[in-house]
């Protein structure tokens, strides 16, 4: 059984993953990063679905459920994965996460938060990059369920924010580690670049995928405000129409001033790493620069990667690499190995 020390795990949560994200020619700039990743065979059959798993139902404080898909392991290691905005577990980075977490023998719990995936009509309110008190719940449950493990979790995009507040606030205080992947640390700034030039197209893909939820809440009766999002709204919009009425925010600003984890990074006591690439089009590099971290707390930013994207190149072809480097800094937070720069997972 793996064990958990404070004092190694701050000594090695700055230190890089085995290799750097070296993209195929085809997939350089954080844009084609960004879009050709999702493109990317997922690989292995859908979480939700797959053998050998469990339906996990996490009941939150406000009445609302989500669901959790739980796979066993052999390490004692158990890895949680919360996806970003719009996704579920079954999106391709929680795929690619969880097969080879499990072909390590980790545990995966993989969760979907409020109203996603397995667990839609489940939820009457929107999960948001505030979330902290749902990511919360699923570790608390995981833990009164397995207290002899040694937990991890890793938060992708909107998740990230969510992982780093509940750190912030001393959710869960017996963590091993948490990774970050991308986190929007400022939302204010995060909603604003997500709307101008080219990241208009993310931000209308997101949109879509929000009102078809919401939709979808109305529909099973689960809202009880008729909410009407127009179809070219941006993000900032549906925040101030559905995500902050509905989430007990003031209005958009008031939901992102609150639930903005960068200025609260130094609150955090938990050993981690914030995972993030430069040429990162919809969360600017900048903005992980703008704010002190805790000396518990690691900045690793890729050259290469996009936003969630991280593909490298393997061969003639190409690879994800961001599944390699999370069971890095996975294994390293949880006192597994000593990896140095020179050695792979692959």
């Amino acid at each position: 059984m793996a064990t958990h020390t404070a004092p190694y795990a701050r000594a090695v949560s700055v230190q890089r993953s085995p290799r750097p994200c070296e993209p195929p020619v085809w997939a350089r700039g954080g844009h084609a990063q960004t879009c050709l990743a999702h493109l990317f065979g997922a690989g292995g059959e859908p979480l939700s679905t797959r053998a050998g798993g469990r339906r996990v139902e996490v009941a939150l404080g406000d009445g609302d459920r989500l669901v959790v898909h739980a796979f066993a392991g052999s390490s004692g290691v158990r890895v949680h994965l919360f996806h970003g905005l719009s996704g579920d577990a079954d999106s391709d980075y929680m795929r690619r996460t969880a097969d080879v977490l499990l072909a390590r023998g980790h545990e995966v719990w993989a969760a979907n938060h409020r109203g996603c995936g397995a667990g839609a009509g489940l939820a009457a309110k929107p999960y948001h990059s505030g979330s902290s008190a749902d990511v919360a719940a699923v570790l608390a449950a995981s833990r009164a369920e397995a207290p002899d493990r040694t937990h991890v979790a890793v938060g992708i995009s909107l998740s990230g924010n969510a992982l780093l507040l509940m750190a912030s606030e001393a959710r869960a205080p017996w963590l091993a580690g948490l990774v970050a992947v991308n986190p929007p640390l400022d939302l204010a700034r995060t909603s604003d670049a997500i709307h101008r030039g080219a990241n208009r197209l993310y931000e209308l893909r997101f949109v879509l995928r929000l009102r078809r939820a919401i939709a979808a809440r109305q529909a099973a009766g689960l809202v009880s405000s008729h909410y009407r999002i127009p179809p070219r709204a941006s993000l900032r919009e549906v925040d101030e129409l559905y995500t902050a009425p509905e989430g007990g925010f003031a209005n958009a600003d008031d939901y992102y001033l609150r639930c903005s984890a960068g200025p609260r990074l130094l609150a955090i006591t938990t050993p981690g790493v914030v995972l993030t690439a430069a040429d990162d089009p919809i969360v600017s590099v900048e903005s992980f620069r703008s704010f002190p971290f805790p000396a518990c707390l690691g900045l690793h930013v890729e050259a290469h990667g996009g936003h969630v994207g991280y593909l490298e190149r393997h061969g003639l072809g190409a690879r994800a690499w961001l599944p390699y480097a999370l069971v890095h800094h996975v294994e390293v937070l949880a006192g597994l190995t000593r990896l140095n720069p020179s050695q792979s997972l692959a």
